[in-house]
């Protein structure tokens, strides 16, 4: 449990100074103005006190419980003082310094040595080079920090490694006058991890939503656990970084190429059902949001304004973001234009005028909130000298306060002027953004997680009819021959093993075998050439297709053999498939969490397209059919033009049939089914690779 690292009684600070500027100098004077309410303990052998406060010689000097120390001390002296900690009982420790692993073999030995001691003990450490926590429970006021950000009480909750982001969120909460509830960033995390961090936040009943910003993952699996339970108790915001590199420079498959650097992340936060963002301003708007506001039960969005602009703005992104605006049922335009003025506009967006009254508001928000053709209701309000605004403001207040459904404010004011009609909306937790973009992103985030938590879960689709053992010698006399490219009779041998729709094959060792092949099979074919060396055929001259007839193959064959030169050159003959979309699936290791698994618009210009999405594996029929809607081509699948749609229910089946075979066969590092031709009727594998 963390709860005495958020809930100390006591705070000692090793390494406490009287310089003004000295980090152990600040963590104390933090305590001291938020105002902790436990016992605060400089510890300095040269010092009597600091900043007004008695020091200690030694950390058992102190007469009182200590359950938090702070260490700002040199790295060589931590291993030396964790003992002092130990002895005296101390629960936490929060290590401020820096020169530990980071710095190199030296640095390494001695965070060794200090988390010897810590296990002896029982001490659970946060960081080093970290900043630590806050907790603003006016029953704690624990701010054992070295920040500067002073907040107010609230309901939003942060997590992060990277203390400098963490901090520029926290004062993003702040500067917006929004208050948190508990701060946590703990560096370089050799003990205490990201993961637990989210665990207690998830159970702590104050924190209503979980902020978290990561730079990739340390613990994969156990971060994907504690996302997804607290995303299914509480929201959870999410972003990452390095969403621009592209990783695998030298990437095997096609696969391999697509998938970017840390992809695995964004699956990890999709999969746990978390929300994630690009923007960390938009971030913040949206944990406002959803840090007093119930999640709506749909998207459908009532919008009320007093001038017009703005509330077109907010179309534009709201419809945008997949929300919709239903027009007001007959009833409700009759009883609104009962109460607004002529002149007023009863369509959705409703538009009071700039002359509106807090009666009109409190009509227009009343019918919304009645009305089930709507989910949520954003309210535009601009502040003229000319009407009473507080009461508009009184009247926002008390709908909001209803929690019927949530409701988003686009307050435009001078907030230095109008304080008593912002105070007004603050004291009843409305969320209220000076622009409309940032009110209708907020909504959008509001409409986004409660899809992303309706979503079904689905299934892991069962195949009974694998042969897992025949597909798993494959891979072992591959390993032992000290290859990691398959053949493609090696591939092609697996997939059969796996139940996957191939064109009919066969492969030869020369042209005249080639052609007998293609007899066998039937014409037209397909010839590749089949070297483990050769990873992109079609760029090599490798690939001949549409053959009708054995010269035909017999002549391919052999300027293969002129134009490619490698020594285990074979040929593989394939039966040509002339129609059908081109799609490409394919997998991808990830280290602590299986596979990557890709979906997309497939062929020779894949890499150019890049329309493809991953999942993680195992992969359920809910998700798999999700991949398939979530490409940009997806229109394609359906069929266009008058062309037949393809076989979705076999596209489907084929994604889960491959999430069993990686599953199955972890030593697969990369595989391509590229392209896979989707018929109206069936799929078929007609090209594929595996690196082990």
């Amino acid at each position: 449990m963390l709860d005495a690292v958020f809930k100390p009684r006591g705070v000692a600070v090793i390494g406490a100074s009287s310089k003004e500027l000295h980090i152990g100098n600040r963590v104390i004077r933090n305590l001291v103005d938020f105002g902790f309410t436990g016992g605060i303990y400089p510890i300095n052998p040269k010092a009597d006190e600091i900043r007004g406060l008695k020091a200690y010689k030694s950390l058992l000097d102190v007469p009182g419980d200590v359950d938090v120390a702070h260490m700002v001390i040199p790295a060589k002296f931590v291993p030396m003082a964790m003992e002092d900690c130990g002895k005296k009982g101390v629960q936490h420790v929060i290590i401020n310094s820096g020169g530990f692993s980071e710095t190199g073999p030296e640095g390494e030995k001695i965070e060794k040595a200090f988390l010897e001691v810590a296990a002896k003990y029982g001490i659970r450490v946060f960081g080093p080079n970290c900043q630590g926590v806050i907790n603003t429970d006016p029953a704690y006021r624990a701010y054992c920090n070295f920040t500067f950000t002073f907040p107010g009480p609230g309901a939003i909750s942060i997590v992060a490694l990277s203390g400098g982001v963490a901090e520029v969120i926290h004062q993003g909460f702040a500067a917006a006058g929004v208050g948190t509830r508990i701060y946590a960033s703990n560096g370089n995390a050799c003990d205490v991890s990201i993961p637990e961090i989210i665990d207690y936040l998830a159970g702590d009943e104050g924190t209503r939503v979980i902020v978290t910003y990561v730079e990739g993952l340390r613990e994969p699996a156990a971060f994907l656990e504690a996302v997804t339970n607290a995303a299914a108790r509480k929201p959870v915001l999410a972003m990452k970084a390095g969403r621009t590199a592209e990783g695998a420079k030298a990437a095997a498959s096609h696969t391999g190429g697509l998938a970017k650097e840390d992809l695995a992340t964004d699956l990890i936060f999709d999969r746990a059902g978390a929300l994630t963002f690009t923007d960390e301003g938009e971030m913040i708007q949206a944990a406002i949001a959803f840090a007093s506001q119930p999640l709506p039960k749909g998207s459908r969005v009532g919008l009320i304004t007093n001038t017009g602009g703005p509330a077109v703005i907010a179309t534009d992104i709201l419809v945008g973001a997949g929300l919709t605006l239903p027009p007001l049922s007959d009833a409700t335009q009759a009883r609104l234009k009962e109460t607004l003025f002529p002149e007023a506009s009863v369509k959705n967006p409703v538009d009071v005028l700039a002359t509106g009254t807090a009666e009109h508001y409190r009509a227009c928000m009343d019918a919304m909130m009645e009305d089930d053709a709507f989910d949520a209701v954003l309210v535009h309000f601009v502040t003229p000298f000319f009407v009473d605004t507080d009461s508009i403001a009184r009247e926002i207040a008390e709908v909001n306060r209803q929690r019927k459904k949530p409701l988003v404010c686009n307050l435009m004011t001078d907030r230095k002027q109008w304080t008593e009609t912002v105070g007004i909306l603050k004291e009843a937790e409305v969320p209220f953004f000076a622009l409309p973009g940032e009110a209708a992103r907020a909504m959008a985030s509001l409409v986004r997680y409660h899809k992303i938590q309706s979503r079904p879960a689905g299934e892991i689709q069962t195949f009974t009819e694998i042969r897992a053992e025949k597909a798993r010698g494959i891979l072992e006399n591959a390993q032992a021959a000290g290859r990691n490219q398959l053949a493609a009779e090696e591939v092609y041998r697996i997939l059969d093993a796996y139940g996957f729709p191939t064109a009919s094959w066969r492969t030869a060792d020369d042209p005249d075998a080639a052609a007998k092949a293609a007899e066998e099979i039937g014409f037209p074919v397909v010839l590749k050439a089949d070297a483990a060396s050769v990873l992109h055929k079609s760029d090599m001259g490798g690939v001949a297709v549409n053959l009708a007839d054995a010269d035909a193959v017999r002549e391919a064959a052999e300027r293969m053999q002129s134009n490619i030169d490698a020594d285990d050159l074979r040929f593989f003959v394939q039966a040509f498939v002339p129609d059908g979309l081109e799609v490409i699936l394919g997998a991808k290791s990830e280290p602590g969490l299986g596979h990557l698994l890709m979906f997309g618009l497939g062929g020779i210009f894949v890499e150019v397209l890049k329309d493809v999405v991953f999942r993680l594996t195992p992969v359920t029929d809910a998700e798999a059919g999700r991949m398939l809607e979530d490409i940009t081509g997806a229109p394609l699948l359906e069929g266009v033009r008058g062309q037949k749609g393809v076989d979705r229910a076999a596209l489907a089946s084929l994604i889960q049939r491959l999430s069993r075979l990686v599953s199955d066969l972890p030593e697969i590092a990369e595989m391509d089914l590229n392209p896979v031709k989707a018929l109206s009727d069936r799929v078929v594998v007609v090209d594929a690779r595996i690196a082990l």
